[in-house]
């Protein structure tokens, strides 16, 4: 195990390195392009409407508060202009992911009021999708089940939990309750009918608008309904780790820990303690609603977005627990920071399209974006890279 200080010198240099990496990165852009991926020898983009958007400009300011490289913070702030006009977006949950970890990362820094103002106007557009008669957040107007067969009317997703943060800034920005209830009822909600016995939990639930009962619980990205998705398994560490910061309820706190412990304990977490895409990949009793071919991927794939989301979590969990827990969750936090900073996972400068992490995989099951690197898992590494910097001796 190596000391704090042997951690602390690979943190700083795995920054240092991803400075020089998004220079090349903002290079091989236009100015209406966002980074998603790099495919096939090819840069995939997209435009500012994507729910991954706010992860560059994001990432960019995490990397300037470390390095003060200005052409990373004039990066970002060229980014952010373009993104001003989606605080009025309705059409999805992911305005959480698009805005505070964009703007959200600005306003801590410079503390601009144009900033908070354009957080409090996206909380805004996200409060018009919670419907109180089910409790939630409705992640999508709707959608088909994995297996094509069925319409999803109210879907709720396990990664929804991430963007009650931006919830939770507006009501103390203005301090107007109302956008704390929502957030809190929809944690609950969560925790009651998605979080199962065992703390792993089901990618989406459908509910009845009408009613609020529970319709399905089912998978969207994992391999089976009942199967644990790695990364839908870290939004919740990360969501419930949050929502107990901002509430001090008890509640969340234990299902933090239960989520996190599911996680780490997991047999089929590699020793590197990067997940697979799924702990269930082929397992018995686990049946994919989808077309499952097991020679296609070999080696299955796995997720280095859900250990870099993981060890974020765990890193600002262990601030909550007792010290032997803390220990435990610093230390899983430091070997993943560990293996995600080492040649397997961190490319070379100029390589890897110009993303940092190799090896996430996006949507196995529709065989999109599988074993690449994903701009998600680049802000997320940088996170916990700046929060283990930031970590009291």
């Amino acid at each position: 195990m190596q000391s704090r200080a042997e951690v602390q010198a690979m943190v700083t240099e795995s920054l240092q390195a991803s400075v020089q990496q998004y220079n090349y990165l903002k290079q091989q852009l236009q100015p209406d392009q966002w980074p998603r991926t790099f495919e096939n020898r090819k840069l995939q983009t997209v435009t500012p409407a994507a729910w991954t958007s706010g992860f560059y400009p994001g990432g960019l300011l995490y990397l300037y508060e470390f390095s003060r490289d200005t052409n990373l913070l004039n990066e970002a702030n060229t980014k952010l202009k373009k993104m001003e006009l989606l605080k009025t977006l309705t059409a999805h949950h992911d305005l959480g992911f698009m805005m505070y970890c964009s703007f959200g990362n600005a306003y801590r820094l410079f503390g601009r009021p144009e900033d908070k103002a354009i957080l409090v106007r996206s909380a805004q557009s996200l409060a018009r999708r919670f419907d109180p008669r089910v409790g939630c957040i409705q992640s999508w107007d709707q959608v088909k089940s994995l297996d094509g067969k069925r319409l999803l009317k109210f879907p709720v997703i396990i990664d929804n939990m991430m963007n009650l943060e931006l919830l939770f800034f507006a009501s103390k920005a203005t301090g107007e309750p109302l956008y704390k209830d929502m957030a809190i009822k929809h944690a609950v909600m969560t925790m009651k009918n998605q979080v199962r016995p065992d703390f792993s939990c089901y990618h989406v639930v459908d509910y009845d608008v009408e009613t609020g009962v529970v319709k399905s619980r089912e998978t969207q990205q994992g391999f089976s309904d009942n199967s644990a998705w790695s990364r839908g398994q870290a939004w919740g560490i990360y969501g419930f780790t949050m929502v107990y910061r901002e509430t001090k309820d008890i509640r969340f706190l234990q299902t933090a820990k239960g989520m996190a412990d599911f996680f780490l304990g997991h047999p089929n977490l590699p020793e590197d303690k990067i997940p697979y895409w799924d702990f269930n990949v082929g397992q018995a009793g686990f049946d994919p609603p989808w077309n499952y071919d097991p020679s296609k991927y070999q080696p299955v794939p796995r997720d280095a977005s859900a250990a870099a989301i993981t060890a974020s979590a765990l890193l600002e969990l262990a601030e909550y627990v007792d010290a032997k827990t803390s220990g435990r969750y610093q230390r899983a936090a430091e070997s993943m920071l560990q293996s995600l900073s080492s040649p397997a996972y961190r490319a070379a400068t100029g390589e890897n399209g110009g993303f940092i992490l190799k090896h996430a995989s996006g949507g196995v099951p529709g065989n999109i974006e599988v074993d690449v690197p994903l701009i998600y898992a680049d802000y997320y590494y940088l996170e916990a890279l700046m929060r283990y910097r930031a970590l009291k001796k």
